[in-house]
């Protein structure tokens, strides 16, 4: 079994890593905040909600699996090598548990605050379906043979398809709107703290252990912090742009206000 090779760059990875949990888990307070607060979920899309917890859902399924499982992990050596660490940290393990039961939380604000006319869509609806239907496909492939390391890598490909397209329904949203109310900037800004963070700590294990294969051995968690970050920038981006159109069309109005407000000088 593969140890650390020095004790300062081990105690990074575990600080690193904590800093990625509690970044990634704070995420989640403000959207729930704003929710509780305002006793209304106007303006979250429940497309994004149904698409995260499907995300997390898998996500906790691979890193619990992973962590776990003593099979899994021989699985894991005897495919990238006998001497190399299992790429999912505790931390890992409790940011999924956390994030499962939060975003479960939201969608049951959903269900009992103020939503107006917001519903899930058929094609969030089919988009989750599908992936679920196929992932119980994989499992009864992946059961005869005990391809386990195979089958969690599955739901692992699942959460990074997921990270890329789930802001999509709430970035349409947005922009349809032309306004970010009822949606925390909060929980993206976490997001890509989070992602640094991540990259981060399998860089020192990577360090520490002279090699790669935590990056290529976990291609999930190493596209995740880029999905997350990429996602965080154009979220920002957008809302930054909302703001700006507010901000001017709001200047526009006050200027034309004074105009009509101004006295005017009349000459016979």
């Amino acid at each position: 079994m593969a140890t650390w090779n020095s004790l300062p760059l081990e105690i990074t990875y575990q600080v690193l890593g904590w800093i990625a949990f509690f970044s990634w888990s704070f995420s989640f307070y403000p959207q729930v905040i704003l929710n509780f607060r305002r006793k209304s979920v106007v303006g979250l899309n429940f497309d994004f909600l149904v698409l995260n917890l499907t995300k997390h859902s898998s996500y906790l399924i691979y890193n619990a699996s992973m962590f776990f499982s003593p099979v899994i992990q021989r699985q894991y050596r005897e495919k990238y090598g006998f001497g190399e660490m299992i790429p999912v940290a505790a931390n890992d393990v409790a940011f999924s548990t956390h994030a499962v039961l939060l975003t479960a939380f939201t969608l049951c604000q959903a269900l009992i605050y103020d939503r107006g006319n917001q519903k899930v869509s058929k094609t969030s609806i089919a988009i989750t379906a599908a992936v679920w239907v196929s992932a119980a496909v994989c499992v009864v492939i992946a059961w005869p043979t005990q391809s386990w390391l195979w089958l969690i890598s599955v739901f692992n490909t699942i959460q990074v398809i997921m990270t890329v397209i789930k802001y999509i329904p709430q970035a349409i949203m947005n922009f349809t709107r032309k306004s970010t109310e009822g949606w925390s900037i909060g929980n993206i800004l976490l997001d890509l703290l989070g992602g640094v963070t991540n990259y981060a700590q399998m860089a020192v294990q990577s360090i520490d252990q002279v090699s790669w294969v935590n990056f290529y051995g976990n291609v999930g968690k190493t596209l995740l912090s880029l999905c997350e970050e990429e996602s965080t920038e154009k979220m920002v981006s957008n809302r930054n742009l909302g703001i700006g159109r507010r901000s001017r069309s709001g200047t526009s109005r006050s200027r034309s206000k004074l105009r009509s407000d101004a006295p005017v000088l009349k000459v016979f």
